[in-house]
């Protein structure tokens, strides 16, 4: 057996800012002083360390020396605690409204996680996306012009496409900000989105002659300033690992997501 040292690759204040986020809550739930088998800091570790590495629990917990159930527990609360703080989408529209900010990008991702049960009403995988080929949940991203993550949906079914998914969580909100001059950019798989959500021009499909030179203009103007904005998603996957891959319950990867969004603000 060999030995050897590790460093949680984080900024200690953000382990503090989570040690403090569960000590409040251990005093919510009224927790009785030393019955926890891990303190609040040593908790926030392990949670950091999870969605830092993807780290298997089983791993985890013997690091800590605790059970595998207890272990999960934690886990749990750690993910709740922190997607208990995420942002609401009115507010983020209208705080960034009342700062000028021109324009939000909505966009949305794949998260892959393992194959579970469940039917679509043809029959097929319920988690199973037929455009990214793998099994995953669909979530909805909200960034400012330069990338920054401001928002992140709960999840729906991979087999669910952006326009259902952005219809249940994100538009009514988009709607009306947009209503106050804060429209948003998103990519054609958006079109017909309504209102206020704007999307490239996509040639008829019936006419076989290109683009007009002034719809060309369009697009080309549209994507070079929405590009910058579609970077929240992957800097929110390449900070915090757990999102790469998801194996605990796929209902669970919306609350990941918001708890890897406050972390992402929270180091910031």
């Amino acid at each position: 057996m060999v030995t050897h040292s590790a460093t949680l690759d984080v900024p200690r204040h953000l382990v503090e800012f989570l040690a403090r986020l569960l000590a409040a809550h251990r005093r919510t739930i009224s927790t009785p002083s030393g019955s926890r088998a891990l303190g609040p800091f040593r908790q926030a570790v392990l949670v950091l360390r999870w969605f830092r590495d993807r780290g298997r629990v089983h791993r985890l917990v013997h690091d800590a020396g605790i059970s595998q159930a207890t272990g999960y527990r934690y886990l749990h609360e750690g993910i709740d605690v922190l997607a208990d703080r995420a942002p609401e989408l009115h507010d983020v529209l209208e705080r960034r409204h009342d700062e000028g900010m021109p324009h939000v990008v909505l966009d949305g991702t794949l998260v892959a996680c393992d194959r579970v049960a469940g039917v679509t009403e043809n029959g097929n995988d319920l988690w199973y996306s037929g455009k990214g080929r793998r099994f995953g949940g669909n979530i909805q991203f909200v960034s400012a012009p330069d990338g920054t993550p401001l928002w992140v949906s709960d999840v729906e079914p991979g087999s669910f496409h952006d326009p259902r998914v952005a219809r249940a969580h994100a538009l009514p909100a988009l709607y009306k900000a947009a209503r106050d001059g804060l429209p948003a950019l998103a990519d054609e798989g958006y079109t017909g989105a309504g209102a206020g959500v704007h999307t490239p021009i996509r040639p008829h499909p019936d006419i076989a002659s290109p683009l007009h030179v002034d719809n060309r203009a369009h697009n080309r103007l549209l994507r070079s300033i929405r590009v910058r904005g579609e970077r929240a998603a992957a800097e929110l996957i390449q900070r915090w690992h757990a999102l790469q891959y998801v194996t605990l319950s796929p209902s669970r990867i919306g609350a990941i997501a918001q708890a890897a969004l406050v972390l992402n603000n929270a180091w910031r």
